[in-house]
């Protein structure tokens, strides 16, 4: 465990190295460092109206990620109509962190193999690769787990293959709706700073999530439950608690585990657009808990 943290902490950017990088890894990573750049310009470009077209813009694509990718699509926690489904998952799309099917295929074999070499963002190799080096390595994290073969369930619907396909274009248009509606701040905001923050969230609940926190449940890995990452990534920093009960659509189990996405979830429930909503059960919780519970 001391090697680990050791390793996390001195060799960022270590894998970046000694290795071939093939085009589509050149396009994500310019991407990334362009929008990155443009966060540079978002001090000379403030309006409230930009900044609450981010804020706005977080907090839709932020549960397009956390309800629609990850508790709806990739752990089925729950059941949504089609139409909200869908919804949700097109806000995940504008989120910029891949389409819904290689998201989803992503974060299956995340939990299929946890902590090992295999994990597609395995902190074995450090932080700098579980947080986002990992996303530059499509070749090895392919050829490791053998493509998007553990999400035909979402390659049968004609919706997410065509988001798919087409997901770059959907990115394009967004930017160029922000920027016709709203000019050079919209653009920078809603574009730059707004992915930014929500795109470094996420991969944090991937770094940060596998190394700093508390461990309550025998899950066999490395996740944590850390209470800062539970506020700011919309509950899905109870990470230990996730890894424990995969399948549940609530991951702040405790009263003060503060967890928003569960709050919609239940909040779609009450007025039936939500259903099939699993949580684990008391005698579940007891055989997982690594004290008396």
């Amino acid at each position: 465990m001391g090697g680990l943290v050791v390793s996390i902490v001195t060799t960022p950017f270590v894998q970046f190295w000694g290795r071939s990088w093939n085009l589509v890894d050149i396009i994500r990573a310019a991407t990334l460092l362009a929008l990155h750049g443009l966060c540079l310009f978002a001090p000379f470009h403030f309006t409230l109206a930009a900044f609450w077209v981010a804020a706005a813009l977080s907090i839709l694509t932020g549960f397009g990620v956390t309800l629609g990718f990850h508790r709806h699509l990739a752990h089925k926690s729950l059941r949504l109509p089609k139409w909200l489904e869908y919804l949700f998952a097109y806000f995940g799309v504008l989120s910029l962190q891949g389409s819904p099917i290689e998201w989803v295929s992503t974060h299956r074999y995340h939990h299929q193999f946890t902590d090992t070499e295999r994990d597609p963002h395995s902190p074995l190799k450090g932080f700098w690769f579980s947080h986002m080096g990992w996303i530059f390595d499509s070749t090895s994290r392919y050829r490791k787990n053998g493509g998007l073969k553990n999400v035909e369930d979402m390659k049968k619907q004609w919706f997410y293959t065509f988001l798919h396909r087409t997901y770059v274009l959907h990115i394009i248009v967004s930017g160029a709706l922000l920027y016709a509606l709203g000019g050079l701040p919209s653009f920078i905001w809603g574009m730059g700073v707004r992915t930014v923050c929500v795109f470094h969230i996420t991969l944090l609940v991937n770094s940060a999530g596998h190394i700093w926190g508390t461990q309550v449940w025998n899950t066999g890995d490395l996740s944590k439950n850390n209470w800062l990452l539970g506020w700011i990534a919309l509950g899905e920093g109870w990470h230990n608690n996730h890894h424990a009960f995969e399948y549940s659509a609530r991951q702040g189990l405790e009263w003060w585990q503060v967890d928003l996405t569960w709050y919609a979830i239940t909040a779609l429930q009450a007025i039936g657009l939500a259903t099939d909503v699993k949580v684990p059960t008391e005698s579940q919780m007891r055989r997982k808990a690594l004290k008396k519970y």
